[in-house]
């Protein structure tokens, strides 16, 4: 739910096609369903350790706060339609997804502290978290394309600040529930 660039290309393409948060959704889901399972699988060995668990809650919570903080600064300047994006909404998510390195920094602090906290139910637990954030994935892009479409004419810069404010202030929030996991 963070406002970066699926996001804004999510609204983008939500002006003309109602529907086109689903295709957004699938192409980040080819890029992200992969992630997940490499660092589930390849990293599995090494986050039972204590400090590897409090330190990615502390870097996760880090991340958290830049990002939330990052946000207010910015939700003034949000910007409306997006020229450029791929003429597909599927092409849009895979690439929007792929080439962007908060991505990554993402799952690598916020999303490592995710699986690490599913990864004491195994596969199961791996497989229904991953089932469960691409249909948090999928509504929220579905529901932005919609709403986009819906209300275009009165999308204005005061509603982009009400929601990228809220959704800064969401993530400030987790960081600091992750910085309480340290502690507990």
């Amino acid at each position: 739910m963070m406002p970066g660039p699926l996001t804004a290309a999510t609204i983008a393409k939500g002006y003309s096609n109602r529907n086109a948060g689903i295709l957004i959704a699938i192409g980040h889901a080819i890029i992200e369903i992969p992630l997940i399972a490499a660092l589930y699988l390849g990293l599995g060995y090494f986050i039972n350790s204590t400090q590897v668990i409090k330190t990615t809650y502390i870097v996760g919570a880090v991340m958290l706060f830049y990002l939330g903080f990052r946000m207010f600064r910015t939700a003034t300047n949000a910007q409306g339609e997006i020229g450029g994006l791929p003429a597909s909404s599927l092409i849009t998510g895979i690439v929007l997804t792929g080439t962007n390195p908060g991505f990554y920094m993402w799952w690598l602090t916020i999303g490592m502290t995710l699986i690490i906290g599913v990864s004491d139910f195994g596969f199961i637990g791996i497989l229904l978290f991953s089932v469960v954030h691409w249909l948090c994935d999928l509504g929220w892009c579905e529901f932005l394309s919609a709403g986009t479409f819906r209300s275009r004419k009165w999308w204005t810069p005061k509603v982009q600040k009400i929601v990228f404010s809220t959704c800064a202030s969401t993530l400030i929030g987790f960081g600091i529930w992750f910085i309480y996991q340290v502690f507990i």
